[in-house]
């Protein structure tokens, strides 16, 4: 299983903990369009940090980070090449 189905199996989880068990899409908002919790954005960051080992202590923490499987899967990327953190941070509209 690739770190993209390991999220996604995770949140899936996490979800129907909560009794939601609707699908969703890669780049569906969970965090923002209130399907998780804050407390739930904890819960995400432990899991990301034990399973592959983030260091969350050297981000400027986003929720947007950490919204959608698309990006905590952009998260993990930039991990690997920390040049291009950047690039994990999802645009922003003016």
């Amino acid at each position: 299983m690739d770190q993209r189905e390991e999220v996604r199996k995770y949140l899936t989880e996490l979800l129907l903990q909560k009794g939601d068990k609707q699908p969703f899409a890669d780049d569906t908002s969970l965090l923002l369009d209130g399907r998780l919790a804050s407390v739930d954005a904890v819960d995400i960051v432990v899991f990301l940090e034990e399973k592959f080992g983030m260091d969350f202590t050297e981000l400027d923490f986003d929720p947007t980070l950490i919204d959608s499987v698309d990006a905590i899967d952009a998260l993990l990327q930039t991990a690997k090449h920390p040049h291009s953190r950047e690039a994990a941070r999802p645009a922003t509209t003016p």
